[in-house]
């Protein structure tokens, strides 16, 4: 078992997230939201259940993994899975829970922000650190997460007493936004200019690609989220200017990534469980059009993030489907580690 699987309980957790977003008066939005959620929080305890025995069964297999240039930054999932169910936990499982949504929200939160932050320092050590290892997009995973911990701690602020509390919990959403977003530039500009000097990567890895606009999505998304929940309006525009910059770029970059995906997949790209890398960042720019549309008032931008969710349902669907033929197939096999997609997105060992 290899952390990487749990970015099938991100691309799981963002689309119940993301419903229980939109307006009240869609349709099966909130239904949906609750049967995502389920999915979401079911997968989150298998995969640490499965993770956990891993550590305890196969300890030196688990060291080499967070020793790997390749898998570590996949811990960022872990990070980033528990806080989408924490998010989801307090939106969409809210009528399911109850009074304990919100606590059980809060919990979550913390846990996968204290994970979030272990992942983000550890990477920016090796960032700092000479390495012949060829930068990839999922150096962005383990320094993404306090990005993912600022939006979804913007849900949390108005359940926490008036002044002082709310005021530190949004500082502390706003400094995890500023670690987030220096680290994922810096790892940006370096993955970026191998690209340029290289290439595309091979085939099986394109999907990988997808990693940076999750980084774009939620940004748009945080920042927005906050400026909203300080009710300070100057807040409030920051939001607003920093998301139709950056949502521009991010429609220049999403426009690009289905073109490039759309090459590879004529060039016979085939099922790995990197395939999950197109889920999430949909999600988040589902998301992050849903937040700006609302800080704005827009109809359309709002309409924009229900028409990404709507093919990011399609594209989760055809993940998932994939996903269970991956696994049945791999019962009683063992992954070739030497195979690229196998070597970038380790499956189940």
């Amino acid at each position: 078992m290899t952390p990487n699987w749990f970015a099938a309980v991100m691309g799981t957790g963002i689309l119940a997230v993301v419903a229980a977003a939109f307006p009240a008066g869609l349709p099966v939005a909130r239904t949906a939201a609750e049967i995502f959620w389920l999915i979401a929080v079911t997968l989150l305890v298998v995969l640490t259940t499965a993770l956990a025995r891993h550590w305890i069964r196969r300890r030196d297999d688990a060291l080499a993994d967070a020793r790997s240039h390749t898998m570590f930054p996949f811990y960022g999932a872990v990070s980033m899975a528990v806080l989408t169910v924490g998010a989801g936990t307090g939106s969409a499982g809210r009528e399911l829970l109850g009074g304990v949504a919100v606590p059980a929200s809060a919990i979550l939160w913390t846990v996968g922000t204290v994970i979030g932050l272990v992942t983000y320092v550890v990477m920016a050590r090796r960032l700092t650190r000479p390495h012949q290892v060829t930068p990839v997009p999922s150096w962005l995973m383990p320094v993404v997460p306090p990005m993912v911990s600022a939006a979804t701690g913007a849900a949390l602020v108005k359940h926490l007493p008036d002044g002082a509390p709310q005021i530190a919990m949004l500082a502390v959403c706003y400094t995890l936004f500023a670690l987030a977003l220096g680290a994922a530039l810096t790892v940006a500009v370096v993955v970026g200019r191998h690209l340029l000097s290289n290439g595309l990567p091979d085939t099986p890895l394109v999907p990988t690609l997808w990693i940076p606009l999750g980084v774009i999505g939620q940004s748009v998304a945080a920042i927005n989220l906050l400026g909203g929940a300080s009710g300070h309006t100057w807040l409030h525009s920051v939001g607003v200017v920093y998301g139709t910059t950056v949502g521009a770029l991010g429609i220049l970059a999403l426009v690009t990534l289905v073109t490039v995906t759309a090459r590879a997949f004529r060039r016979g790209l085939t099922f790995t469980p990197s395939w999950w890398s197109f889920t999430f960042p949909v999600g988040t720019c589902a998301l992050g059009a849903n937040s700006l549309g609302g800080a704005l008032d827009s109809v359309v931008i709002v309409g924009a993030g229900v028409t990404l969710w709507c093919a990011l349902v399609l594209i989760w669907s055809t993940v998932a489907v994939r996903t269970l033929r991956h696994a049945a197939g791999q019962r009683g096999g063992r992954v070739v580690r030497d195979d690229p997609a196998a070597h970038a997105l380790s499956a189940v060992r």
